[in-house]
């Protein structure tokens, strides 16, 4: 119960999340002069607009249309360019994200994917909680906004999170998926396009109640056998409940990172080093989840003029161990500070961003440490692991650094969304998102 409402999402495994108008919003996200303007990515000279934010789409302007059509319907939209490898670098740290919640992720493009969370309600609550949660850490990490579906299958899920744009949540019960679909037009059915839709129309099929009860003959007749019978599964919303795996079990990803954009902008040392400390280890939670481990620790920071600096450092050998991957991120912050001229004074002193990622990823089963000489034989990664023992059984937040728990509130607060009238917010549960993040930290800290 929340708000006196009943949470209706447990028989709902299944989140498709999808990040509201992407292109635009990376493109936008440090340009704070464009956030309520119409502007749009690409239609430059001659261009094609590859996405348009909501201010723009008010105007009717819309990926794929030409520049010039674009600015005759909007005469004041900003153009702005896109970057590829900044959107290739979201997806990926998009993907990473929803691995912290579930290891079943179907990524279905750059920025969306299906979510099968059954095997993470009994830590971290409902699906409609961990759709919550997810929302608010993309809002955090990546400070962009999405739409999530929560549903028994894939496709009721996808229309969900369409509906639920922007920036909301919709749950779509079993008892109510059928009076969900059948009042759509046939035109958002998952998998009709604009010719199939046509196709049914012109058969006189205009609503999903209506495809749904049509006579097999004329269905056949209108769309060919295969289609037919696959768009009167999806018109009943009895479609797959399992997901696709895309990436193979000897594949990891190559690289795994985090970054936290500041609610205020931080020039105290101490501030930024326990910045580094909690991200070090929700990086490195997610290496050893994965049974991967990494050679490199790139540290990127974003100062309060935008100027963006990456620095990376390559260890001796792999590690998923967090003191590790925290002293080298610190090393590198100190060595950008230093070679900074005049010790960057003025606005570029202050931090807005600072993002941690380790690269070169390979199974952990690859890495075979060597034990130097005067080492304990339980050190930090023992505890590491011990540590995620606790959080596994209890949740992410019981054990960690007392740097963390101290931790100021300086990351960006998250604004209440809209949810879908079905799908009431429930309050999240103890572990993710109700204390800070933390795991084994800098020598010293004591654990809580």
């Amino acid at each position: 119960m929340s708000g006196g409402r009943v949470d209706r999402s447990w028989d709902c495994p299944i989140l498709h999340v999808d990040m509201d108008a992407f292109f635009a919003s990376v493109a936008l996200r440090d340009r704070p002069d464009l956030q309520h303007v119409p502007a749009a990515v690409g239609g430059g000279h001659r261009g094609v607009v590859l996405s348009a934010n909501y201010a723009a789409r008010a105007h009717g302007v819309r990926g794929g249309m030409s520049g010039v059509r674009a600015r005759r319907l909007c005469p004041q939209l900003v153009c702005v360019p896109g970057d590829h490898a900044t959107f290739s670098a979201v997806s990926t740290a998009l993907r990473e994200i929803f691995r912290g919640f579930t290891p079943q992720v179907e990524m279905a493009s750059l920025d969306e994917a299906f979510l099968d969370v059954r095997g993470a309600t009994r830590l971290l609550g409902s699906p409609l909680a961990i759709a919550e949660q997810i929302r608010a850490t993309v809002l955090a990490e990546q400070g962009i906004t999405c739409s999530a579906g929560v549903a028994p299958t894939v496709s009721v899920a996808k229309i969900a999170s369409r509906r639920a744009k922007p920036d909301g949540v919709l749950v779509v019960p079993p008892e109510d998926v059928v009076d969900f679909l059948h009042a759509l037009d046939v035109g958002e059915l998952y998998g009709v396009g604009d010719a199939t839709a046509t196709k049914l129309r012109r058969a006189g099929l205009r609503t999903v109640r209506q495809l749904a009860h049509a006579p097999v003959g004329e269905l056949r007749a209108a769309v060919g056998s295969g289609a037919a019978h696959q768009l009167q599964v999806l018109a009943w919303g009895r479609d797959r409940s399992r997901l696709h795996e895309r990436r193979g079990p000897q594949e990891p990803d190559r690289s795994m990172g985090s970054q936290r954009t500041f609610a205020r902008d931080l020039t105290d040392r101490e501030e930024v080093l326990r910045e580094i400390l909690g991200l070090a280890t929700k990086v490195t939670r997610r290496l050893r989840a994965g049974s991967v481990a990494g050679r490199t620790v790139a540290l990127t920071v974003r100062y309060t003029d935008f100027t963006t600096l990456t620095r990376s450092q390559t260890l001796p050998e792999p590690t998923d161990v967090t003191q590790e991957v925290y002293a080298a991120a610190v090393a590198l912050h100190d060595a950008l500070v230093a070679a900074a001229p005049g010790g960057r004074r003025g606005r570029r002193a202050a931090l807005r961003l600072v993002g941690v990622r380790v690269e070169g990823l390979v199974p952990r089963t690859r890495v075979h440490r060597q034990r130097v000489l005067g080492e304990r034989e339980h050190g930090w990664s023992d505890a590491d692991r011990a540590v995620d023992r606790a959080a596994g059984r209890f949740g992410s937040g019981v054990v960690g650094p007392a740097s963390l728990l101290r931790l100021p509130p300086t990351t960006a607060p998250t604004t209440a969304s809209r949810t879908a009238p079905t799908a009431a917010p429930t309050a999240a549960p103890r572990g993710r998102g109700t204390t800070p993040e933390g795991a084994v930290g800098r020598a010293g800290d004591e654990f809580l």
